[in-house]
């Protein structure tokens, strides 16, 4: 079985707008992608009306997130010191390559050949996987979503489900290449049957991996614990069968207390998948004790930096709230039109616009705050309340202040900057160009093409304006003038 290599985070980015060109003339993808509002969408606004005042769950939850960042590193160290207690090692990581060091350390200390994994962003934002295999450790995702873009060597295009831009088409073409040690002339009925076939191969690696990884949905200060929220098991066999353990956490994913932890998941579940819980819910509280029937002889918990301590102290602080439900992208617009890959990062969608710039740079990451209809759905559904619209406009302002943007887009902002800050100068060149557009489009109703809205009149007609602008109308009606 040829096992494809995940592209880094770091490789290079192909433009944007050729990304997202290519998307949109992707039958397949644009199928996948169709199934959003009736499948995610649609369970998560099941699950949110079953709850007697969502909202006030919303506002606690945010509250919890807020007074955690407020005190952060006390959290940590609370962490720390009960997750020693328990018997476990914590490791700190400023950065990505210090995270992977530690990581092939600790495999290379009990010498590993193989190691399972449970799905981890953090693992894909400091491309571990890469990492591990070129020091000749083969590592095997084990979510089924992430083990299908394992072997056709893609990075996921979504936070909980990576291969969402798949069809189950594309999911059976993949494994009759791969798995070619079964018989060719096998039928995939359903679904189900490619599940089956995935647990038969995963079986095996579970029970012969030396290590297991998986990330954390919460690190629980108050007991030293790791949560995880799975809904196939995998990560349960992948922290439970190796002798050693290790968990991949960022920061910012510390929570106070388990009654804390509780509102948290009360909210990811129904924000995520649409259920009041997922399937499997974990607390991992140290390594196997004498007592325990299975467990990992050693647990590692590697915390990680990377740019969250900045992103603490700075104007994009609230970012760091996010849970990982990915119900913003579930509902943004644009998302659901050209999927995950378009984004050329980890983190995708609306939250990966906020993040993905702090992480990495605007310079290189400077489209994904301007994929955005600014029409707050993503705020809407947010379930700690990241006012991600207001981000990503302050984004936009950097960008603009750096002079990223194009010569051409910085020219027109500037001219409409010089007339807005003239009133009359601004009545008389918006009265003049509605008019003029008016007239023109007027026989037609609409526009085919519109010199620099190009880009919006290729895939949409433009409609024509009246002819006279808001303001003018106002000024007649206040006069009493018949419109």
């Amino acid at each position: 079985m040829i096992v494809g290599t995940r592209p880094s985070m770091r490789a290079h980015k192909t433009s944007f707008n050729a990304n997202v060109r290519a998307a949109l003339s992707n039958r397949t993808l644009q199928e996948a992608l169709g199934g959003l509002d009736s499948g995610l969408v649609a369970r998560r606004r099941a699950a949110v009306d079953g709850v007697a005042d969502f909202g006030a769950l919303r506002e606690q939850g945010k509250a919890i997130r807020d007074r955690t960042l407020d005190d952060l590193a006390h959290h940590l160290e609370t962490f720390e010191r009960n997750a020693i207690r328990a018997g476990s090692v914590v490791h700190w990581a400023s950065t990505a390559l210090q995270a992977r060091e530690i990581v092939l350390g600790l495999c290379q200390k009990v010498g590993a050949r193989l190691v399972t994994k449970g799905k981890s962003m953090v693992s894909e934002e400091i491309a571990l996987n890469a990492h591990l295999q070129a020091a000749g450790i083969e590592t095997i995702e084990t979510d089924l979503g992430e083990y299908i873009l394992q072997l056709r060597g893609e990075m996921p295009s979504h936070i909980i489900a990576p291969a969402i831009h798949l069809t189950q088409g594309d999911v059976e073409d993949c494994f009759r290449h791969h798995h070619t040690h079964l018989p060719p002339d096998r039928q995939f009925a359903d679904a189900a049957s490619l599940v089956a076939e995935a647990r038969g191969i995963m079986r095996e690696k579970f029970l012969s991996a030396d290590v297991g990884i998986t990330g954390a949905n919460f690190l629980v200060a108050e007991t030293g614990s790791t949560v995880i929220v799975t809904n196939e098991g995998n990560g349960d066999l992948t922290q439970t069968l190796p002798r050693l353990h290790i968990v991949l956490a960022t920061i910012e994913k510390a929570v106070p207390t388990l009654a804390d932890t509780a509102v948290l998941l009360r909210l990811l579940a129904r924000s995520a998948t649409g259920q009041d819980m997922a399937a499997y819910t974990t607390f991992s509280t140290g390594p196997k004790r004498i007592a325990d029937p299975d467990g990992p002889q050693e647990c590692h918990i590697v915390l990680i930096d990377n740019g969250r301590t900045e992103l603490l102290a700075g104007q994009f602080r609230d970012v760091l709230r996010c849970i990982r439900c990915g119900a913003c992208m579930n509902h943004c617009p644009i998302y659901q039109a050209i999927g995950g890959h378009a984004y050329s990062s980890v983190y995708p969608g609306p939250i990966g616009a906020a993040l993905t710039p702090a992480l990495q740079g605007l310079e290189q990451n400077r489209d994904l705050p301007q994929a955005s209809t600014f029409c707050g759905r993503c705020e809407e559904v947010c379930p700690v309340k990241i006012p991600l619209v207001t981000l990503m406009r302050q984004w936009r302002e950097q960008d603009f202040a750096a002079g990223l943007a194009p010569p051409r887009q910085r020219l027109s902002l500037n001219a409409w900057s010089y007339a807005a800050k003239r009133p009359r100068l601004y009545r008389f060149v918006t009265r003049f160009a509605i008019a003029m557009l008016g007239a023109v489009g007027h026989s037609r109703g609409h526009f085919r093409h519109l010199p620099f809205a190009g880009r919006w009149t290729r895939a949409r007609n433009l409609p024509a304006p009246q002819g006279r602008t808001f303001q003018h109308l106002w000024e007649d009606t206040t006069r009493g003038v018949p419109r």
